[in-house]
């Protein structure tokens, strides 16, 4: 009796740990049809949580290497797609008009087709970073946990001010969407 009794409650504190530990899901839409992200973004008025990324040099970069000036984390898929370009592109214009801050363009393409790109398209005034080797998508709870695009990132926007606390985000409804650039932009020049 008393070694179930001990089973019952080590199970039901284990199982109470593991909930307190574990994201929830978050669900958007892609073309309209739902996927599931790994969590939500984290909150506004909180610390961004750290990170560790690869440039197109395969150099780590981290948060803290952009200490004390804005940062827009341009978050999404992959550059060879449509949308993903194109809010690359978009940024890319704005990024060099603000003083004191960094566009980072996050995906899981290589480094390799990150930097091809920017060639390509003479992309300049933003920072490509690959989560390819990273926990990234999940500490910021983008990455996509099914449908075709499982294991990419979702896309989403998170500003971070100089001090590294998140003063706005934006996970994008569907994935077929761009962000709300103003927004974001604005964000900063408050």
């Amino acid at each position: 009796m008393f070694s179930k009794l001990a089973f019952s409650t080590l199970l039901f504190f284990s199982a109470f740990i593991f909930a307190q530990n574990t994201k929830t899901a978050h669900t958007v839409l892609m073309g309209g049809k739902p996927v599931h992200t790994y969590a939500k973004l984290p909150a506004v008025n909180k610390a961004a949580p750290r990170f560790t990324l690869t440039d197109i040099t395969m150099k780590d970069q981290t948060l803290d290497s952009y200490k004390g000036k804005y940062v827009i984390l341009n978050i999404f898929p992959s550059v060879d797609t449509g949308v993903c370009s194109a809010s690359v592109h978009h940024f890319n214009e704005d990024a060099g008009n603000i003083p004191n801050t960094v566009v980072l363009c996050i995906s899981k393409d290589l480094p390799f087709a990150q930097k091809r790109f920017c060639g390509a398209e003479g992309i300049k005034n933003v920072v490509m970073l690959s989560d390819f080797r990273s926990d990234f998508g999940k500490t910021y709870g983008v990455e996509i946990t099914d449908s075709v695009m499982k294991g990419l990132l979702s896309r989403a926007v998170v500003v971070i001010d100089p001090s590294g606390k998140i003063i706005y985000e934006e996970q994008v409804a569907d994935i077929s969407h761009e962000p709300n650039y103003e927004a974001a932009i604005a964000a900063v020049k408050k």
